[in-house]
C-alpha cells in the first residue's frame, strides 16, 4: 500500500491531525481508563485555547522524562516551544486542574533534523522528542507513576503494538485515553513513499489531533501500566491509517540529554527551541 505524503499535525493549535477525510473507524476508550504511564501534554496557547498532544514517561536516570513528537513542540506555524508545559500521566477529565495534576516541563530535546521550515519528505523521519520535567514537590515523575522502556531502531516486527493517546479533534473531546491495537509493521520500500519509510502502520485507527506524541507500545504490563515504547505518533491519512516514527540510534544522545538534565549535566543535545509565551 502506497501512503500520500502526509501534512505534519499542527498540534499546538489542536489542528485536525487528519484532515482529508472524516474518521473512518472509532479508536476505543481504555478499559481500565487510564494507563498510569501515559499521558496528556497541555499548554495555554493564546485566546483561551489549550495545546494538546500526548506522551509517555520512559525510563531515565534522573526519573523525568517524557517521549513525545517534535511536531508537539515546533512546528510550522509556531517554531517556538511554548512555554508553561504541563504533562499530566493518567489524564482523565482534568482540563480544571493541569497544573495541579501534572509535571512542569522543564526543558524540550528535539533532533537536529528536525526543521518545521524544512521540506516534510526530510523532517518527518525525525519527529521525535524527549521532555524533561521538574520534579513535583520534590517528586519525580518516574517515581510516582513508574515508566516504560524505550526500544531504539530496529523495531521488532512480530506481535501486538497498542496505540495511545487523547484524541481531541471530532469526534473525541480530548478528555479520556483511548487506543487502537494491531499487528506491528515497518513500512519498507514496497509498502510505502520514501516518506515515511521505516515508520511503523496501524490500519484501522482514527485517532485524532491530540494524540500526536502517544506511544506505541509492545509488550504491555498491565500490572505495572508499562510496556515498551517503539514510536511515537506522528501522522494519519484521515482514512485510518496511522504512522508512529520509531526513535533511530542517533537519539541516544538526545535521550541521555533529557536524562541528566534535571541532575545539572550538559550534553549535546540538538538544537534549543526558544521559549514563547503562547
Amino acid at each position: 500500500m502506497n501512503l500520500v505524503r502526509l501534512p505534519i499535525a499542527v498540534a499546538a493549535v489542536v489542528a485536525a491531525l487528519f484532515v482529508t477525510a472524516p474518521p473512518a473507524v472509532a479508536a476505543d476508550p481504555w478499559a481500565q481508563g487510564t494507563v498510569n504511564t501515559v499521558g496528556k501534554i497541555i499548554w495555554e496557547a493564546g485566546d483561551g485555547r489549550l495545546g494538546l498532544c500526548s506522551g509517555a514517561v520512559v525510563d531515565a536516570p534522573n526519573g523525568s522524562v517524557v517521549a513525545t513528537a517534535a511536531h508537539c513542540v515546533s512546528a510550522r506555524e509556531s517554531p517556538s516551544a511554548p512555554g508553561d508545559v504541563y504533562f499530566v500521566p493518567a489524564y482523565d477529565h482534568g482540563r480544571d486542574s493541569y497544573r495541579k495534576d501534572g509535571w512542569r516541563v522543564s526543558a524540550f530535546h528535539l533532533p537536529e533534523e528536525w526543521d518545521p521550515n524544512g521540506e516534510t519528505g526530510a523532517i518527518l523521519p525525525h519527529d521525535y522528542a524527549f521532555l524533561t520535567l521538574e520534579p513535583k514537590d520534590g517528586v519525580t515523575v518516574q517515581e510516582a507513576v513508574g515508566a516504560n522502556a524505550l526500544r531504539f531502531e530496529p523495531v521488532r516486527e512480530s506481535g501486538e503494538v497498542a496505540v495511545l493517546g487523547y484524541p481531541a479533534a471530532d469526534p473525541y473531546d480530548g478528555e479520556s485515553l483511548r487506543y487502537c491495537a494491531g499487528e506491528t509493521n515497518v513500512l519498507d520500500e514496497n509498502e510505502a513513499e520514501p516518506v515515511n519509510l521505516g515508520g511503523l502502520l496501524l490500519d484501522g485507527c482514527d485517532l485524532t489531533a491530540g494524540s500526536s506524541g502517544g506511544p506505541w507500545i509492545q509488550d504491555y504490563d498491565a500490572e505495572t501500566e508499562s510496556g515498551t515504547v517503539v514510536a511515537v505518533m506522528s501522522v494519519g491519512s484521515g482514512e485510518g491509517q496511522v504512522v508512529g516514527r520509531p526513535y533511530p540510534e542517533a537519539a541516544r544522545p538526545l535521550l541521555a540529554a533529557a536524562g541528566a538534565e534535571a541532575a545539572g549535566d550538559t550534553l549535546p543535545a540538538g538544537p534549543e527551541v526558544p521559549l514563547s509565551d503562547r
